[in-house]
């Protein structure tokens, strides 16, 4: 696609996300006539409708629905381009490492700097939501993960498991208990999407109560944790990110009957580079390096004087 094209892209996606098109021209910050005529060339150019419109709104047409998946990608991937091209004109190779909360990357660095005096490596902290966003994009080289992610664009390989355990209130009723069963905690509202924890959903139905469907899940820690303090609801954490986010006012469970998680590597799929592939030989040689006792010796550890 041509410059031009790709604007009429981004227009369209605007629309698509706003089903709208007065809203997507306020978004844009062009006039609404402005943006009709721009849409309805990429109609002409593509061949295809890709709104139905009538007296109830704005649809997308299974055309505009298929445009919207690849379009996105497709944006993506020019920004992408855009940022390496960026970054090959600056003097010195570059890496960017992305990781998820609890998940170590100082062995990696250490021997990137071992194997490339001078290399510039850079880390972006990332979340559920964009860690698989900021590879596609560009912002990230090298990814560690946690898994599952769509692979579509990446390549992925898991690099180890681990045990995932129960965030509780202090003051909640089953915080004296040493270790927990997915039925017991059945009952309380789970702080993440029930899909992401099948387990809990089978106690459920085992205790003849109903899953729970959407709802205004937190993906962030910290928020997760506050409202687990406020005894809002329990959280499922991989061990590791349980160990860096340590509290007095929460207490970390095993939990029989949970299945562990696993962490595995991510880069988009195309890219190669001698410091890309020694940052994913080392990513390997990484483990799970904290076992849920060091979680609990470090919470029942004294904080204070």
């Amino acid at each position: 696609m041509s410059e031009l094209n790709l604007r009429r892209l981004r227009y369209f996606l605007a629309v698509a996300d706003a089903l709208s098109f007065s809203r997507a021209a306020e978004v844009l910050h062009i006039a609404q006539p402005v943006l009709s005529r721009q849409i309805a060339v990429l109609e002409r150019e593509l061949g295809v409708v890709l709104f139905a419109r009538s007296t109830r709104g704005t649809d997308l047409t299974d055309a505009g629905k298929l445009l919207a998946e690849d379009g996105r990608r497709l944006l993506r991937s020019a920004d992408a381009l855009q940022r390496r091209a960026r970054q090959a004109a600056q003097a010195g190779e570059r890496l960017t490492l992305g990781f998820m909360p609890g998940l170590l990357l100082t062995p990696v660095v250490q021997g990137l700097r071992q194997s490339f005096p001078g290399i510039r490596i850079e880390l972006v902290r990332t979340t559920w939501d964009d860690q698989v966003e900021t590879i596609l994009d560009g912002r990230v080289d090298l990814g560690l993960v946690r898994l599952p992610v769509p692979r579509r664009g990446l390549r992925v390989e898991t690099l180890f498991r681990e045990e995932r355990v129960a965030v509780l209130s202090a003051a909640h009723p089953l915080a004296a208990s040493e270790e927990l069963s997915t039925r017991s905690l059945a009952e309380f509202d789970l702080l993440r999407a029930p899909e992401a924890a099948p387990e809990w959903c089978e106690a459920r139905v085992a205790r003849g109560l109903p899953v729970p469907t959407g709802g205004d899940h937190p993906h962030e820690v910290e928020i997760k944790l506050e409202r687990v303090a406020a005894s809002s609801g329990v959280a499922f954490l991989p061990a590791s990110t349980a160990r860096f986010y340590t509290r007095p006012d929460v207490v970390v469970r095993r939990v029989a009957g949970l299945a562990p998680g696993a962490v595995g590597v991510a880069w988009a799929a195309g890219r190669d580079s001698a410091a890309l592939s020694r940052a994913i030989t080392l990513a390997h040689t990484l483990r799970a390096s904290l076992t849920t006792e060091r979680v609990l010796d470090a919470e029942a550890a004294p904080t204070g004087p």
